[in-house]
């Protein structure tokens, strides 16, 4: 606007002047212009008392959904750091972030459904120096996709917990059912991905959240799973447990998240038959630990991955990176939801879509009958 040359004129978006000076001096030359404001009174802000760090703990054999592990910690870490404040979109019954209101209701911010905002205002508030965890079902995250995107942009350090991920909600069928989600947010700069299987393992990596830096999403689970770790062990971000080993080990099966349990069982079953099974929970898939992957690959040869997921960009995906640059590489197979699923139990939906404990143990029976044929 204002020089003739380019104005009104198509094809000239994101593209340098000709002239620069003369349009400059079209615009009527070089100016500075200072515009004199009223300066805010010195404060500080406001801050919310730190006390104990007092997470749950869960017993073994416990059935615990993780989501709501998730809320549970959450409360707890809201108690022990005055900086952490939480948003939802309206959704807190479901992520259980509701605990957290109800506890710290000060810190707690309605976002309602709009997840592009709902991420828009955690990214301004860690801006102001708060710890701020945003939570939604998974599936709803892909919504405000540019925003987390942009927030790695900006440099932002953003917490987000995706609930009700994979088919293993069930009954509310696929528009539900994150199954892209690790994909979406292993591509954004700077991320950490986690899939935590149980409750207290969810509760220790609430707390690393917190000091981390970048877009940190954790994917939590609709269905309870059984507790399996005691609440004493610590989880690093970047590490994974080798559940199950022996020296005998012929195959290892991958899982995170509802295919540890299912993996487990599998292994049971293998191990009826006469077949070793390692089983190696990855519940942090971004960055995943390379290093365990490499020794269950040189000690067994053969890995079977399993995730709620598509195929395309998740667990299996992730542990095929890890192992591409070794010099003898394994045989792989890995099995992911293929199908656009249905509504169904999620007993059924498990089984239907090729992850449960019975197509884990088949896969690896084909791996080592293929391997041992072959030799």
């Amino acid at each position: 606007k204002g020089v003739k040359a380019v104005e009104n004129k198509d094809g000239w978006h994101g593209k340098a002047l000709d002239d620069p000076d003369a349009a400059i001096e079209e615009l009527g030359g070089v100016r500075s212009i200072r515009v004199e404001v009223a300066e805010p009174e010195p404060a500080e802000p406001h801050r919310f008392p730190d006390g104990p760090l007092e997470l749950p703990r869960y017993e073994l054999g416990e059935e615990v959904a993780t989501r709501k592990a998730y809320g549970e910690a959450l409360t707890a870490l809201g108690s022990a750091r005055g900086d952490v404040v939480a948003l939802d979109g309206e959704v807190s019954n479901s992520t259980f972030a509701e605990l957290f209101a109800e506890a710290h209701s000060e810190r707690y911010f309605e976002m309602y459904i709009a997840e592009q905002q709902l991420v828009a205002a955690a990214v301004g508030l860690q801006a102001r120096g708060w710890n701020a965890f945003a939570s939604t079902f998974a599936a709803f995250f892909s919504r405000a996709y540019d925003f987390i995107r942009m927030a790695a942009i900006s440099r932002a350090n953003l917490r987000l917990s995706g609930s009700h991920a994979g088919v293993s909600i069930g009954e509310d069928g696929p528009s539900q059912m994150a199954l892209e989600d690790i994909a979406a947010l292993r591509a954004v700069h700077s991320s950490t991905v986690l899939h935590p299987c149980d409750a207290n393992q969810t509760a220790k990596l609430v707390v690393a959240m917190a000091d981390t830096e970048g877009i940190v999403f954790l994917r939590t689970l609709r269905p309870s799973t059984p507790v399996i770790y005691d609440a004493n062990e610590d989880f690093a971000i970047g590490g994974s447990r080798v559940i199950r080993s022996s020296d005998e080990d012929e195959v290892t099966l991958v899982g995170a998240g509802i295919t540890v349990h299912e993996a487990l069982k599998a292994a049971d079953t293998l191990e009826e038959e006469g077949i070793r099974a390692r089983v190696i929970d990855a519940f942090s898939i971004k960055p995943i630990d390379a290093e365990a992957l490499h020794a269950a690959a040189e000690a067994t040869g053969r890995i079977v991955t399993v995730e709620d997921h598509f195929p395309d960009g998740g667990l299996g995906d992730a542990v095929l990176a890890a192992l591409a640059e070794n010099d003898e590489r394994p045989l792989v197979v890995k099995l992911a939801v293929t199908e656009m699923p249905r509504s169904g139990k999620p007993e059924e939906l498990l089984s239907a879509y090729g992850i449960d404990a019975e197509h884990i143990a088949a896969a690896a029976r084909r791996l080592v009958g293929a391997q041992v044929a072959a030799s």
